[in-house]
This record gives C-alpha cells, sequence and structure tokens, in this order.
C-alpha cells in the first residue's frame, strides 16, 4: 500500500556541514550581539528573544521526539543550536533519558523543555520529578501542560502544578503545547498572565488566523515555538499518486522553503523539527533562514494542492462531525506520524492511547461519513487507513 514518503526523501539533498564544532552567528535583532568571526563554510545561526523569558535561542531547535541517537543530539548542540524538546511521554519515557546523557556537557549553554499530558496536579508534579530524574538536572527551563485544546482543559488544578513548581526551582517558565484548534485557543493563552511560552503546530498549510494568534501571543511577551513545520513531513508521494512537483523538491534547497516559510515570520521565536541523523540536522541548520522567495511561494502552493487530501492541518472545523465520536484530528495526527515520518511503532503507540471504543471503530462499516473536511482531506479514506495500519 503506497503511503508518504519519508522527509529526508523531499529535502534538500547534498548538504554538508563541515565537521568542526563551529558556528558563525547572525540575527534578526540589532541589539543582539554582533556575528562572531568563523569560517564561511560553517552553518550561520539567526537568534530570537523567546518572549519575555529573556532567553535567546537559534531559529531552528531540536524537536527530540523521534531521535533514539543521543550522538545526534550531542552533534546539534556542538554545532550551536541552543533550544531541545522532549517530554515525559516520548518513547514510553526512554527519550528523555538519551536527551539529559547527550546534553549533559552542554547544559548550562541550552534551553531544554520538557511536558506532560498528566490530568491532575498530582500526576503532573510526579511526572516532573521523573523527568527531572531521567535528563538528570535539577531543573528544566520549560515545561509544557501537553496537547492542549481548550481553555477548560487548562484547569486551575494544572495551572497551580506549574506555579509550585516554579517557585521550587524545578522550572524556569511555564508553558502549554497545542496540537489544533490553535485560532481558538492561543488568544486565551496570550491573555493569561501565568503561561510564558506557547508551543503550537505551525506551517504553511495553517489558515491566516493561526498566524495572526500567534503574532497577537508575542506582541503580548509571550515566547512562541513552532512545532510540525515540515507540514507532517510528507512529500515524495501519496496515496493518489506521485508527487508532481517531485522533481522540483529533489533540487538542493527546493523543500528547504517549508522549513522558510516558518523562521520567516519574526513573532516565531524558535522551532522543533524532528531529526533523526546528522542528515537531517544538516539539512534543517542550511534551511532555517529568512529568505524566502517568490519562488518558494509559488512551489508551496502547488505542492499545497497535492497535501490537500492527505494532510490535516488540525484546524478544529471536524471537532464533533464524526456521529460515532470519534477523535478525527487525532487519528489523522496519528496516521501522519507513520505516513509521513515513517514512524509505524510510535503511530501504533498513540493509536492504541486511544480508548478502545474509538480504536474498535471501523469506518469502513459506515454508510456515509458525516465529516466534511473545508480543506479537502478525505477523511473517510485517511480514517480507514489508519484503522487497517493500527488496528487489531
Amino acid at each position: 500500500m503506497a503511503h508518504f514518503a519519508s522527509r529526508r526523501n523531499f529535502l534538500a539533498a547534498g548538504l554538508t556541514l563541515p565537521a568542526v564544532a563551529t558556528a558563525s552567528r547572525s540575527t534578526d535583532s540589532p541589539q543582539q550581539p554582533a556575528p562572531q568571526s568563523h569560517s564561511a563554510a560553517a552553518p550561520a545561526f539567526h537568534y530570537r528573544i523567546l518572549g519575555k523569558t529573556g532567553i535567546k535561542v537559534t531559529t531552528v531547535g531540536f524537536g527530540c521526539m523521534i531521535t533514539s541517537d543521543g550522538s545526534v543530539v550531542e552533534r546539534a548542540a556542538d554545532l550551536g543550536i541552543t533550544y531541545f524538546d522532549t517530554a515525559r511521554s516520548y518513547q514510553q519515557g526512554n527519550n528523555e533519558r538519551m536527551v539529559g546523557a547527550a546534553l549533559k556537557r552542554k547544559r548550562q549553554d541550552i534551553t531544554l523543555s520538557t511536558k506532560s499530558h498528566a490530568a491532575t496536579k498530582a500526576e503532573a508534579l510526579a511526572h516532573l520529578d521523573t523527568s527531572l530524574k531521567e535528563l538528570g538536572t535539577d531543573h528544566v527551563d520549560i515545561w509544557y501542560l501537553h496537547g492542549k485544546s481548550r481553555p477548560e482543559e487548562l484547569t486551575d488544578d494544572l495551572i497551580d502544578a506549574q506555579q509550585t513548581a516554579k517557585q521550587a526551582g524545578k522550572i524556569r517558565f511555564a508553558g502549554v503545547s497545542t496540537h489544533s484548534n490553535q485560532a481558538a485557543l492561543i488568544p486565551f493563552l496570550a491573555k493569561h498572565q501565568k503561561i510564558d511560552v506557547i508551543l503550537s503546530a505551525y506551517n504553511f498549510t495553517m489558515q491566516p488566523d493561526v498566524t495572526a494568534a500567534l503574532q497577537v501571543a508575542s506582541e503580548a511577551g509571550k515566547g512562541v515555538v513552532a512545532m510540525k513545520v515540515m507540514a507532517g513531513g510528507t512529500g515524495g508521494r501519496g496515496r493518489g499518486g506521485p508527487n508532481p512537483n517531485a522533481e522540483k523538491l529533489k533540487q538542493p534547497g527546493a523543500m528547504a522553503a517549508v522549513y522558510r516559510w516558518v523562521t520567516r515570520n519574526p513573532f516565531v521565536h524558535t522551532t522543533v523539527p524532528s531529526m533523526t541523523d546528522v542528515e537531517q540536522l544538516e539539512e534543517n541548520i542550511r534551511s532555517a533562514n529568512n529568505n524566502y522567495s517568490e519562488a518558494d511561494a509559488k512551489l508551496l502552493a502547488s505542492h499545497r494542492e497535492f497535501l490537500r487530501p492527505f494532510y490535516c492541518n488540525m484546524c478544529g472545523v471536524c471537532e464533533g462531525q464524526c456521529r460515532y465520536g470519534l477523535p478525527v484530528q487525532d487519528v489523522l495526527r496519528i496516521l501522519t506520524y507513520a505516513d509521513g515520518y515513517g514512524q509505524f511503532a510510535l503511530g501504533r503507540e498513540r493509536f492504541q492511547e486511544l480508548p478502545g471504543e474509538h480504536q474498535a471503530a471501523r469506518c469502513a462499516e459506515c454508510p456515509e461519513c458525516t465529516v466534511q473536511c473545508p480543506h479537502g482531506v478525505r477523511v473517510a479514506e485517511r480514517l480507514i487507513r489508519a484503522q487497517e495500519l493500527f488496528g487489531c
């Protein structure tokens, strides 16, 4: 059964960084230190300030979710990346242990964040204590309440957990991450006095209201971190056939346009693309510049049309439309782990976290799908694929 190609297949080819662990520094802000003088061949980083936290971060960060090789994380820090993101749930808890070991030498030079899916204060604080132990540190710089979609999910209990942890010196700043319904949730977070940083899915497929919301959040002093920046890692082939842009996307630097679309926005302070090897690491460092062009825009417009039937941009419109109550956005996001990133085990793990009745659902038996995506995603087809791929 054909499915999306892995992200590596459509990013720029032949990008190689020097073996030395040095990096020239460029910046978007005139208030930042002047660039250091290094070899012209060394990677150049842009820096931004993470809202009112005052933390200076590289615009290209490191999302560690699917990384299993600690040497890649260590290499990223040596090259000069300063922001690293993990979570208590990643790789059944093993990811934090790997990240902690890889960054031990650089702990004082980097910004480290982790996340918790906990539903109560007691559970959240227990997660944090475990995270600190696994990471081998006495504090994390940012601790996120993970995967929130609605204001009511941010209970006083959970907010109090973050404040308790902050007062104890276990975290420096409190954050919230969101995969969906951002246009409704982010404005709430922008006004929330106890939230310092927002981690949001953000890429070129998103609607303008998400861009507007993130800009408002940045102007309110919130740190803004973008995830899912590569639009699901999809590129070479979908179930509908070959990508008509495939040859263009193979050209050196072409699909870096996807990354440039995000980093061109000054209100995005850093990004956390997933990386599994040094090749991807080097590609991301080369891609994270602000030279977004008219040619990039044309290419992404065409690429968006190819992705339209397959990729869910998590707008939230379909919420509640399924007659059987399936969490459509969640299932489509889980499918992207396998079809987009090539991470079948991760997709299956997330699928098995769904309630039993949702795992057991079989959309192929439904006479007519009640979910209509305004962006053209073939919802029924994608749900059926997820059930065939991950179901027992």
